[in-house]
């Protein structure tokens, strides 16, 4: 609580502050309420925060130290030699590294800091030589051999996973120059009055408990798991009542989700969401197939979320057919003969030619198959201009992938990652707001869908009646590439777009691939408001391509959908259709966790599941509200303004308008 003379302080501050402001245009009547006065008062930032996140050893990323708004004056991190005061630091992204390392080894400096800001620009972007916050190896722990020391990302930092008890914002380009304007005003005016201040509203729930480390913070109901759905379809549909369910089993496999040091900044362009435009690239294309009934192996799709951390969907999506549970109905992973991961390949475009990796588990014949219809199918493709090599010996094993996960549970799993890179990551920003749609190339996802969908196709064919005119047929839609590019991976039109309102609702219109958390009892047939828009749409779109039409009565979902049925485009307005499709949803989270009685426990290791022995358990932090705010304050002020908060600062502003008012207008009577 501020104290009798802070109260009086501050009172007496915002009279002559906004005496000043009400007055000062000639128009006393402009400001009517208290929102009016806040609008006045504050600029109200565009940016993007680092949050607070919790596994099983303690805390990683950025919160407000204690339970209050953090206030402190703008200054620019060049200019930032020594500290004397509590203060907030602008930084420019190329400055980042070498400010989080000064951070670290400069406690006098550290002390100082009240909260960073991170600018943002294309011109910031185009300079960086690479940026990458994950580690050298990201998710070594989960390497299903001894190597982990490999660098596959050399230009990691690993600064993402450090714990900052200061807040952090990511700035959008517009917010950029607002930010640079205050700073600039506070180097002019360094003795004035006032000074630009920015006020941060980053206040962890688990703080406030006092829980460091994720079973803790369940346990007080502070955190929730990180986690979400996952989604699988078979092309053509499973006759789940036949008990004839002997085709081998070919899986595709791709990822949606990735991550980033700001949390809703993490669109992964290339790693991963390149490889899962090529496997809905690739499913449209072999869905206009002719005769795939009469295919010898069942074609599967899968697309994980949650890889980023732990693998998440992967390990879960394994429990479950362990389990044989409802959401992997008409699997048997038995029958699984051949995993097939589709990477990072969206920067595979070079001076003409689309070049690719195959990182392969292992010889097995399987995998000479997989290596034999790859290059049959690149040979089917030379107009394209397409090189798909075997990734060097030398490589330790195959990169950070979801096979990974296959081959921690089954060391003897056929499987082939396709990469845009052979020995080290060629995507400079892994894991980093930078990996966006301009560090991909379009040519590159078609060519790797092209490959991926003939690949398939003689996969699943039988060889004595494969033909050449057949595979030729299996052309990839550029157009829908590119759309996808557009929905996925743009703000314009982002989520918004026709492809995706097509089949669902969006909540958001710029996409963000953070895993996000789970937050209720997870379902193979979930609430929807509990799935994100990317997999409801993921959902959608692979039910509707990889379906067979209802026969003989009306397929409208109003009047329900028949066993082996779904309804496809439920959330729009009446055109909600019936299909025939085997498409699930697949809850993704820890195999550490159990959720029972209305809460999430985290259950003791088990030896039978390696990964999980050495699962971090991710968890998020609850919050409220989360701002960043600019405003002008009396130089000195900043401790009082905390002691206060935000929205009695207001209130006193206000306040001390109306007293304003009142003197001003009882002056003039007596004039």
């Amino acid at each position: 609580m501020a104290t009798n003379s802070n109260f009086l302080f501050l009172l007496l501050l915002l009279f002559n502050f906004h005496f000043r402001l009400s007055f000062s245009d000639g128009d006393s009547n402009s400001m009517e309420s208290v929102p009016d006065l806040q609008k006045s008062m504050y600029k109200v930032i565009d940016g993007y925060p680092c949050v607070r996140l919790l596994n099983l050893s303690g805390p990683i990323g950025c919160s407000n130290p204690g339970r209050q708004v953090v206030v402190a004056p703008i200054v620019r991190y060049q200019n930032a030699t020594q500290l004397s005061q509590s203060s907030s630091i602008l930084v420019s992204l190329d400055e980042f590294q070498s400010f989080i390392t000064r951070i670290w080894n400069d406690s006098s400096f550290a002390s100082n800091i009240a909260g960073v800001i991170v600018e943002s620009g294309t011109e910031i972007q185009n300079k960086l030589k690479g940026f990458s916050p994950a580690h050298r190896f990201p998710q070594a722990e989960f390497a299903p051999y001894q190597n982990t020391n490999y660098e596959w990302n050399p230009i990691g930092s690993g600064i993402m996973w450090n714990t900052y008890n200061f807040p952090v914002f990511l700035l959008s380009e517009s917010s950029t120059l607002t930010l640079q304007e205050a700073a600039t005003n506070n180097e002019k005016s360094m003795k004035a009055y006032t000074a630009d201040v920015a006020e941060f509203d980053l206040v962890m729930q688990t703080t406030k408990a006092g829980t460091h480390d994720s079973e803790s913070c369940l346990k007080e109901g502070a955190c929730l798991p990180l986690g979400g759905y996952s989604v699988w379809s078979s092309l053509p549909p499973i006759n789940v009542s036949s008990s004839e369910q002997s085709k081998p089993v070919i899986l595709t496999v791709a990822s949606m989700d990735s991550a980033s040091f700001f949390r809703d900044q993490s669109l992964g362009a290339d790693s991963p969401i390149s490889g899962l435009i090529s496997l809905l690239a690739a499913v449209d294309a072999l869905s206009r197939v002719d005769g795939l009934d009469d295919l010898t192996k069942q074609l599967v799709f899968i697309v994980f979320t949650g890889e980023a951390w732990g693998y998440l969907g992967s390990r879960r999506f394994l429990h479950e057919l362990d389990l044989q549970s409802d959401a992997v109905s008409g699997l048997d992973n038995s029958l699984i003969e051949m995993v097939m991961e589709i990477g990072s390949i969206g920067k595979g475009f070079d001076q003409g030619v689309n070049k690719f990796y195959a990182h392969i588990t292992g010889a097995s014949s399987a995998t000479n198959e997989t290596l034999d219809a790859l290059e049959q199918a690149q040979d089917s493709l030379k107009s394209e201009h397409i090189i798909c090599s075997t990734a060097n010996a030398s490589n330790p094993g195959i990169p950070p992938s979801s096979l990974m996960a296959f081959l921690q549970k089954n060391s003897h799993t056929s499987g082939v990652v396709l990469e845009d890179f052979n020995s080290v990551f060629s995507n400079k920003f892994y894991h980093s707001h930078l990996d966006d749609k301009s560090n991909i190339n379009s040519s590159a996802v078609v060519a790797a869908a092209s490959l991926v969908a003939r690949t398939l196709y003689i996969l699943a064919s039988d060889s004595n009646t494969l033909s050449s005119s057949a595979l030729n047929a299996i052309n990839v839609n550029v157009s829908l590439v590119e759309e996808l590019m557009g929905c996925l991976l743009d703000c314009d039109p982002g989520l918004s777009c026709n492809l995706v309102k097509n089949y669902i609702s969006p909540a958001n219109t710029c996409p963000s691939h953070y895993v996000g958390v789970i937050p209720d009892e997870p379902s193979s047939t979930p609430y929807l408001g509990n799935v994100d828009d990317v997999s409801r749409f993921l959902w959608n779109f692979l039910a509707d391509r990889t379906s067979i039409p209802r026969e003989n009565s009306s397929s409208t979902c109003s009047k329900g959908c028949n066993n082996g049925e779904v309804c496809v485009r439920a959330e729009t307005e009446g055109k909600g259709v019936c299909v025939i499709s085997t498409t699930r949803y697949v809850p993704a989270y820890s195999t550490r966790l159990k959720f029972d009685s209305e809460a999430w426990i985290v259950l003791p290791p088990n030896s039978s599941d390696p990964m999980g022995m050495v699962d971090p358990v991710w968890t998020e932090s609850n919050w409220n509200v989360i701002g960043l705010r600019v405003y002008t304050v009396q130089n000195g002020a900043y401790d009082n303004l905390v002691l206060l908060g935000g929205i009695a600062i207001t209130v006193l502003a206000y306040l001390a308008i109306v007293i304003t008012r009142a003197f001003i207008t009882k002056s003039l009577k007596r004039d």
